[in-house]
């Protein structure tokens, strides 16, 4: 399981033109299934992200967690984190789980997200989105579990 983690004050996602999800301060989550993955991977997953200490305190310091600051989480499902780009020109997906697979595991990671009390937005799995982001910092971070 692969997530790719930017911190920022403004993110937003449209499909056909309408506003399908959309947060303030917190974390832009691409999140991509791979080959193999289960559900008690979404729930570690989950949890290492509202912990991840990449928001800063008083100081200054990237001290603070989603669950301390109170911030949101927009979870956009993004296949292509898995691509290989080893050999020739175009990238492979082999290592991405199957489109129904991916789905549940996207959606029990988000579930598993609002479980821990992270207030959660959105993409639309499977969709052509258009995401918008205000990267804060910048600040982005790649996670495998």
């Amino acid at each position: 399981m692969r997530a790719l983690l930017q911190r920022v004050s403004h993110a937003s996602v449209v499909v056909a033109g309408e506003v399908v999800g959309e947060i303030g301060d917190g974390l832009l989550v691409f999140f991509c299934a791979m080959h193999g993955d289960d559900p008690a991977k979404t729930a570690q997953m989950a949890a290492k992200i509202s912990k991840l200490r990449i928001f800063k305190d008083g100081a200054g310091k990237m001290n603070l967690s989603l669950n301390d600051t109170g911030g949101s989480a927009l979870i956009v499902s993004q296949f292509t984190l898995a691509a290989d780009t080893q050999r020739g020109n175009r990238p492979g997906f082999s290592q991405a789980a199957a489109p129904e697979m991916g789905r549940v595991l996207y959606e029990n990671f988000v579930a598993d997200m609002n479980a821990l009390g992270i207030p959660t937005a959105t993409g639309r799995f499977g969709a052509e989105m258009e995401v918008s982001l205000t990267n804060s910092g910048p600040n982005t971070i790649w996670l495998d579990i």
